[in-house]
């Protein structure tokens, strides 16, 4: 592997690192929230006490800059099967309401939610009415979570979206 990128007025040299080898622990103590994300993909002694400290760093970010970087540790933390260790560091957080309003993030979160009710729900009313799926599309993920519950007691369809 070459090692060097040599232009007309420009040279550069680089060695290639496996971020595995790397000491995560560095990068958790930067003050960098870049730098914390990051460290999920080198070496860690404890990758929940990293996770718990990435969140809680996470955690203190502007909103816009809460979700991009739990966006960015989820994409990253895929790569190390970590996904429903920040997921489950997460919703201890304060941040989670706000995650469910990221356009993305938010998005996948209710499309999960809706799919969970849906299936529910025909098994115990039996198929949905069109009427009854506009309802259903048109509600925010707590209130599917809510809805999710409800189910198990409901009289029928329409009382369960009254």
């Amino acid at each position: 592997m070459a090692s060097e990128l040599r232009g007309e007025n420009v040279w550069f040299r680089y060695r290639a690192v496996d971020i595995r080898k790397l000491d995560g622990e560095r990068l958790l103590e930067s003050e960098e929230v870049g730098d914390n994300v990051i460290a999920i993909l080198a070496r860690l002694r404890d990758h929940k006490d990293a996770v718990r400290r990435i969140v809680e760093r996470i955690a203190g970010l502007m909103p816009a800059e809460r979700a991009t970087a739990l966006g960015q540790l989820l994409i990253l933390a895929g790569l190390r099967h970590l996904e429903e260790t920040i997921e489950r560091e997460a919703r201890k957080m304060p941040i989670f309401g706000d995650i469910l309003d990221n356009k993305v993030l938010g998005r996948e979160f209710k499309r999960g939610e809706l799919a969970v009710l849906r299936r529910q729900i025909e098994k115990r009313f039996g198929a949905i009415p069109t009427w009854a799926e506009e309802r259903l599309t048109g509600r925010s993920a707590a209130d599917l979570e809510d809805l999710s519950v409800r189910v198990l007691d409901a009289e029928s369809i329409e009382d369960l979206l009254k």
